[in-house]
This record gives structure tokens, C-alpha cells and sequence, in this order.
């Protein structure tokens, strides 16, 4: 378990890195402005496709019924491995062909531009060179299934990075290749569409092609099974159809998101669907860094309580669980909401996206910040009802949190200027998961006779009121370095992130520590021991 905690950990940072490098040269080869949204769009849709058919029950139904007939089965589940890799195979082997004819339909209903228009062509173009990677993709995601049933988890957390990799060097080639000609959607060619439609898909054979050759290191011998009736398929739908449901409702509003941001880009060119998609993988590190740590943690344990009746433990468990997130989401948010734009320049404004455009990314992950903690305690109550073994109260849950927030997209991006659009789709965001979490409060408080709600709220109260130093040694730097220098570059913004990123989280921990907020020494602790495994 060490060994593979150590695995597991050294492939996450290595892939995570890799994949703001690949984020870096995106925008430096081909900015945020219409060429950026084009492909950011066609990208897009083949992880919704994705996360429709396969992902949303990957972990939650098919490994558990991938162990249960290695338990169960008389050859130890291998040929129900492969009928199900099979299945997979075939099923999206089909659904990549139709998707590649359906490609201008898909990106009418993911964007807002008008059929033949140059925006439209472009991602259309990019959408059939990029959606074949549907068929490798989900192999790889089924193959990397098998592994972890099989306690091999290095490829899966490894082929990621050969993922991005490629694709690096094909943005550093398609930089060479247009070299000062700058990212002008109306003068890229065909053949440079294939280099980066094609080069996205090859990153994703390359990662698929990992985790098969792992399969075959593993003892696996892929024999195609055609055999579907015993792939227990109706088993598989049966249990993961409220997963199903909650992945269908998140769609339909990622699919509100991406037509409402690149209406906004069509008004006010950088302000559309690449800014959204670049501040939004920022406001999701700090959570997949550390939201993610506790709930891998905390569910098992409080699924054991719940099975024996210790709601008391329960309790117990939730409520160290959103102190030990919130004691660094607290002061990580705060910063985001200050420091947006000197974290945004250095990593974006480079090559063909301008100082401004990175300014507009960082204003947007400024809102983002608003939304970071209430969407980790979101994240944590719905473990309280996956611990009862409940499904079903989740779907219900984000179908309203998905309902508000759709209405309050669209009301503010009725209401503001377009160059404010996509802050406003943040703002929604922010409100939509505030009143989810309260929501879910409610449900899951009735479930388990309290939650320690005055405890919580005590604690968390103690780390905000711990962490307005950090934000006033942050504002003060911001504002002492535009004034000085006139605005936030390259070098400017690496001393505003050094003086009020750095050593504001210096002083966010001295302070906690005369405040005696013990969650602060945990999470310390608990990340030390994470790197040294």
C-alpha cells in the first residue's frame, strides 16, 4: 500500500505539471481569441460524450463489478474482463464514427455561431480530427479500471503525462511552424488544423497505448467476446442510472456554459469559452489537490460508521473532514480573489495571448474564488448520502444546483456588458454551489440527527478571521506594485504571487498557530506524510 501511495502521488504531481505546461504552450501557440475557442470547443465535447456514456459510472459501478466477478467467477473474472473491454471497444469505436459525421451538429449545440461562419468551420474541422479519440480514450479508461482491480495503479496515474507530453511538442511544432505570424483564425490552414486536431488524438493513443501494454504485463491476453448477454449490462445500468442521471444534468449545463461564453467571445474577442476553460482548471487545483485527499479518506470510514449504526461517528468524521479542507481552502480562496491576474500573466501571457487577455482570465478565476469553498463542502455532503449507500438524493441535489445555476447564467449574462460575461457564468457558479451546499446541509443534518453545524461554523469562522491578515498583505502588495511598475507583467506578478502569495500563507499559518487552530498542524501533517509515502 506504501509503494503504491508513493506511485500514485509521484504520477499525480508529475501529471498535474505536465499538464499546466501543455495548458502554458496552448495559450502561447494559439492564444484565447477564436482560434483558442475553436479548438477549446471542439475539445470539449468528446469528454462530455465521455462522461455520458462511460465515466460517470466507471468508479462507482464497473470496478466493483469487475471485483466482484474476479471473487465470484470460476477463471477469476478474466473473461468478464473482456467482454467488457469488448463491449467498450465496439460500442465506442461506433460512437466515435457517428460523432465524427455528426461534428457539425455537435458544435451547434455547444457554441453560438452561425453555420459558416470562420470560427464554426474551424472547430468542425478540429471536432473530427480530435472526436475519433473517443474509441481510445474509453479503452484506456476500462484498461486502467482492470488495472486497479488488479492493485496496478502506476500506468493509469502515469500515461497522463505521456498524454501531454505529445501534445506539447505538437503546440511547440505548430508554434514553429506559424512562427510570428500570430494566431489569426482566418489564415490557419488545413494542414495545420490536422497537426493540432490529429496531435490532440495522438496524445490519447499514446496514453491508451500505456495502460494496454501494462494490461499485458499484468498476465491479461485480450480475446475479443462477443458473448454480450453475460456482460450483465442491464446489472451494470441498473446500478448506475442515478450516476447517469447526475452526469446528464452537469452536461446540460456545461452545454448552457459553452454557448453562452462563446456568444460573449463573439462580441468581445479573448472574452469567450478559452478564459472560462483556462480560470476553471485553476479553481479546480486547489480542491483536486486537497478536497479530493480527505474525501478518499474520509468515505470509507464513514461508510463502516454508518453500517454500524455510529452516527456519532459520523458526525465526527464529516466535521473534521470540512475543517481539515476548509483550513487551506479558507486562506487559498482569499488569495484567488486577490491575486488572480498576477497568477494568470505568468503562466498565460506569453506567445499569442496578450497581457490583457491573461489580466481577463486572472479577473475571472478572481470570481472563481468566491465559489471554492462552498463547492468543497458541497463535494463533502455528498458523501454523507454516498456513506448510506444513497444515489439517488445526489441527482436531485445537482439537478437544482444545476437549475440555479443556469437561470443565473442567463440572467446575468442578459445584464452585463459581454466583456463581463463569462465573470458573470463564475458569479452564477459561486451562488449556485453556495445554495447547493445549504441545501444539502439541510438533507443530510436531517439524515444523520445534526451535523454539528455551531462546531463547524465556529471553526471555520476561526480561519477566515485567521486568514484577513493574508488578504490585506496581499491587497497591499498588489496595489504597491501597479503602482509602482503601472500594471501587472511577467516580472511584477512573480513578486506580487513571492510577497503576498507566499508569505501571506507564511502568515496565514503563524497566525492560525497563535489562534491554536489544530486543523492547520493536521493538514501540515497529513501532506508530510503523503510525500514521504
Amino acid at each position: 500500500m506504501l509503494r503504491a501511495s508513493a506511485i500514485m502521488a509521484a504520477g499525480t504531481m508529475v501529471s498535474r505539471v505536465t499538464g499546466f505546461v501543455r495548458t502554458m504552450v496552448l495559450a502561447y501557440a494559439i492564444g484565447t481569441a477564436a482560434l483558442g475557442d475553436s479548438y477549446n470547443a471542439a475539445y470539449a465535447i468528446p469528454y462530455s460524450i465521455l462522461d455520458l456514456l462511460l465515466l460517470g459510472v466507471l468508479s462507482s459501478v464497473v470496478v466493483p463489478m469487475i471485483v466482484r466477478a474476479q471473487q465470484h467467477d470460476h477463471d477469476g473474472g478474466r473473461a468478464y474482463e473482456q467482454r467488457l473491454l469488448t463491449v467498450a471497444a465496439v460500442a465506442l469505436i461506433g460512437v466515435a464514427v457517428v460523432a465524427v459525421f455528426a461534428a457539425p451538429l455537435l458544435i451547434d449545440l455547444y457554441t453560438d455561431w452561425a453555420p459558416g461562419s470562420r470560427k464554426y468551420e474551424v472547430a468542425v474541422t478540429l471536432a473530427r480530427f480530435i472526436l475519433p479519440q473517443l474509441a481510445f480514450f474509453g479503452v484506456g479508461a476500462v484498461a486502467g479500471a482492470i488495472l486497479n482491480t488488479h492493485d496496478r495503479y502506476g500506468a493509469p496515474m502515469w500515461a497522463p503525462v505521456l498524454n501531454n507530453l505529445v501534445v506539447i511538442c505538437v503546440f511547440v511544432a505548430y508554434a514553429v511552424m506559424t512562427g510570428s505570424r500570430g494566431p489569426e483564425i482566418e489564415l490557419v490552414t488545413d494542414g495545420e488544423l490536422a497537426l493540432l486536431g490529429l496531435g490532440t488524438t495522438a496524445g490519447i493513443v499514446a496514453q491508451a497505448a500505456v495502460l494496454i501494454v501494462a494490461l499485458r504485463r499484468v498476465g491479461f491476453s485480450f480475446v475479443p467476446r462477443f458473448d454480450v448477454w453475460n456482460a450483465r449490462l442491464g446489472e451494470m445500468a441498473k446500478a448506475g442510472v442515478w450516476t447517469i442521471g447526475y452526469v446528464i444534468v452537469t452536461q446540460l449545463g456545461f452545454v448552457l456554459t459553452t454557448n453562452l461564453s462563446s456568444s460573449a467571445g463573439n462580441v468581445v474577442e479573448g472574452h469567450g469559452i478559452t478564459p472560462y476553460t483556462l480560470a476553471f482548471q485553476l479553481f479546480q487545483l486547489p480542491y483536486g489537490i486537497i478536497g479530493v485527499s480527505v474525501i478518499t479518506a474520509m468515505l470509507p470510514r464513514m461508510s463502516r460508521a454508518v453500517g454500524e449504526g455510529r452516527f456519532d461517528d459520523v458526525r465526527s468524521e464529516f466535521g473534521s473532514s470540512v475543517r481539515l479542507v476548509c483550513a487551506l481552502m479558507i486562506p487559498v480562496s482569499l488569495l484567488l480573489m486577490v491575486l488572480g491576474p498576477a497568477i494568470t500573466v505568468p503562466i498565460y501571457a506569453h506567445g499569442a495571448t496578450p497581457i490583457a487577455d491573461a489580466v481577463y482570465i486572472g479577473n475571472v478565476l478572481q470570481v472563481y474564488g468566491l465559489a471554492l469553498v462552498p463547492f468543497s463542502v458541497f463535494q463533502l455532503l455528498l458523501r454523507v448520502f454516498y456513506s448510506f449507500g444513497d444515489t439517488r438524493t445526489p441527482v436531485f441535489v445537482g439537478a437544482g444546483t444545476t437549475a440555479v445555476n443556469a437561470a443565473l447564467m442567463v440572467l446575468f449574462y442578459m445584464l452585463l456588458p459581454a466583456r463581463y460575461a463569462v465573470m458573470g457564468l463564475a458569479l452564477a457558479y459561486a451562488i449556485a454551489y453556495g445554495l447547493g451546499a445549504v441545501l444539502s446541509w439541510w438533507l443530510a443534518s436531517r439524515r444523520v440527527q445534526g451535523l454539528g453545524g455551531w462546531a463547524i461554523g465556529m471553526g471555520l469562522t476561526r480561519m477566515y478571521l485567521a486568514s484577513l491578515p493574508t488578504a490585506v498583505l496581499a491587497l497591499t502588495t498588489v496595489w504597491i506594485v501597479t503602482q509602482v511598475f503601472g500594471g501587472l507583467h511577467f516580472g511584477n506578478s512573480l513578486i506580487v504571487l513571492a510577497v503576498g502569495g507566499g508569505l501571506g500563507l507564511l502568515l496565514y499559518l503563524g497566525v492560525a498557530h497563535r489562534m491554536r487552530i489544530p486543523e492547520v498542524n493536521s493538514i501540515v501533517g497529513m501532506v508530510a506524510r503523503r510525500v514521504g509515502r
